[in-house]
């Protein structure tokens, strides 16, 4: 198939929308309305889901426990569009809330989606380096206990990578 770059960039945009909704509500039921049916969405550090009911189950238990819940927004920090390929690739940053201090913190990652019609992609791949977010998170979680704002999870989290 073959798609436009306005195409390309109003999905995208939808897309971003949607994720950035969902990071201030809480509330991921929507993202996997985001795939087809056939959908596959590669993660490094999770695995592999098929079809939009594994993407809904890994992104609800990623997304609302810690660390994916202290993740404030996902901005774009640079995007291109391969309109041939049908595909966007973008680097997004994914800051954490402020852990008590008024620093910002955050990891960055690489995201390679597919389109396939109708604001709906059939595969994204996030690429990143694990050890980066596990530095941040630890970081993350020094200040935040120091400063009275660890949550209970987050305390959980890290007992299990200590």
């Amino acid at each position: 198939m073959s798609w436009t770059r306005e195409e390309l960039t109003a999905a995208f945009d939808h897309h971003c929308k949607l994720i950035n909704d969902a990071a201030r509500s809480g509330n991921w039921d929507d993202f996997p309305a985001l795939f087809t049916d056939d959908a596959v969405y590669i993660e490094h550090s999770y695995g592999t889901f098929r079809g939009p009911e594994q993407i809904k189950d890994w992104i609800i238990s990623t997304m609302t426990t810690f660390p994916g819940n202290v993740m404030t927004s996902f901005p774009i920090n640079w995007v291109t569009i391969d309109v041939e390929a049908g595909r966007v690739i973008c680097e997004i940053d994914n800051p954490m809330r402020d852990p008590g201090d008024g620093s910002q913190i955050g990891a960055t990652n690489l995201t390679i989606l597919t389109y396939a019609g109708d604001n709906r992609w059939s595969s994204q791949e996030d690429v990143y380096n694990p050890m980066r977010f596990l530095q941040a998170t630890k970081k993350w979680v020094k200040i935040a206990k120091e400063h009275g704002n660890l949550p209970e999870d987050a305390a959980d989290w890290v007992a299990n990578f200590s």
